[in-house]
């Protein structure tokens, strides 16, 4: 089929909730895109964020292959092997204690919400102390309360009524941070450690600490959405190694399965036990699909050799942007080989249809960052490429 054709039966059949880029991809190869024609590109999206191992990474379609010719779904009225395996290996990686497996990042967001909910109920009986506190510019998922958690007040039209019980301070600001607890009783504070969504922006580790210990003082459960930043994204498995903190929750998904939905949300000790039978279930979740994906994943990103290397790229990376001084950047930020570049709001569309042009394929975020997510097995010298375009279209 061509990619004309396609394009039509896609606006015939299929919603229009999304603004597609005008391309249509074909196959990959490592962090090589085809599209129909032949034409090679650069991904620098990764699905956004999800295929951590590049495309076509043999060990994991081994083992997708493999589980498909033994039992693709069991449900979780049985044990299954890759479900039990991945947990222990998850838990072994963060410190945490017990994993709720779920199929996306915003079912991962909503369990974190229900357990600090219950948490909350279960130790304090209060009505008034049920609230979720997140952060401005913060994005948590699209479900109705993830959407109502998300922090940008342009997300909160046109599906009324949505959940209650969430508010929301500006990110950074420790003044406001102090003033909320001192005035208000929250179950918990949910938090991206980078805010992915709202134009790549890293919390401040300040702030994060100073959260983490009023967290601690007054017993509100502090919840940490790495649904972008986990899994290697940072150069750490998860983000929150980087700030020196323990995390009571922990929702994670995107790079998990490597291409195969899977979503899960970690528990500490306090926690583990707060879901009783029958408290949450999803029919999906810890599929032996899914799971035998995630176990590849996980055992190769979580080798230290290969989160080094991810932090290597990613300081290498930012640092060679920055020392272009390209005319039309304002700014280069990031964490490991999660990277955005802010422009001008009125140019970033055409400056990602240039970088496509010329066979790099990029993401927006906000309103004026261009957003580089790569699959985490990127070649130095693809990056390399990468900056000679970025030089070319953004000098």
């Amino acid at each position: 089929m061509n990619f004309e054709s396609l394009k039509h039966l896609e606006h015939e059949h299929v919603m229009q909730t999304y603004g597609r880029f005008d391309l249509a991809i074909d196959h990959g190869q490592g962090s090589l895109l085809y599209d129909l024609q032949g034409n090679e590109y650069i991904d620098m999206t990764s699905g956004i964020g999800v295929n951590a191992l590049g495309h076509n990474y043999l060990p994991l379609v081994q083992a997708i292959q493999n589980q498909a010719t033994k039992i693709l779904q069991a449900s979780n009225l049985f044990y299954t092997e890759p479900m039990v395996d991945v947990a222990q290996k998850l838990n072994q990686a963060s410190g945490m204690k017990k994993v709720f497996f779920a199929n996306s990042g915003a079912e991962a967001n909503e369990g974190m919400i229900k357990i600090a909910r219950k948490y909350s109920w279960d130790h304090y009986h209060d009505e008034n102390r049920l609230v979720i506190l997140t952060l401005k510019q913060s994005f948590h998922g699209r479900t109705i309360a993830t959407l109502e958690a998300t922090g940008q007040d342009h997300f909160h039209q046109n599906f009324f009524p949505f959940t209650n019980g969430f508010d929301y301070i500006p990110a950074n600001d420790i003044q406001a941070l102090q003033n909320y607890f001192a005035t208000h009783k929250i179950a918990g504070l949910m938090m991206e450690l980078v805010q992915g969504e709202s134009g790549v922006r890293p919390l401040d580790p300040q702030f994060v600490c100073e959260a983490a210990k009023l967290c601690q003082q007054h017993d509100v459960l502090l919840m940490i959405d790495e649904v972008q930043t986990g899994i290697g994204r940072t150069g750490k498995f998860f983000a929150y190694q980087h700030y020196g903190i323990e995390p009571d929750l922990v929702s994670c998904a995107k790079g998990l399965g490597g291409g195969v939905p899977i979503g899960a949300v970690l528990a500490n000790t306090k926690c583990q036990d707060v879901l009783q039978a029958g408290d949450h279930g999803t029919t999906f979740g810890g599929n032996p699909l899914a799971a035998s994906a995630a176990r590849v994943v996980i055992d190769t990103v979580s080798a230290p050799e290969f989160l080094n290397d991810v932090q290597d790229k990613g300081t290498w990376f930012m640092d060679e942007l920055k020392k272009l001084n390209l005319s039309k950047v304002k700014d280069v930020r990031g964490l490991g080989l999660m990277i955005g570049i802010e422009v001008a709001p009125e140019e970033v569309m055409d400056d990602l249809t240039k970088l496509r042009q010329k066979g790099i394929l990029a993401l927006k975020a906000g309103t004026a960052t261009i957003r580089f997510l790569p699959p985490l097995i990127i070649e130095k010298q693809q990056l390399q490429t990468v900056l000679d375009v970025c030089k070319e279209v953004l000098g």
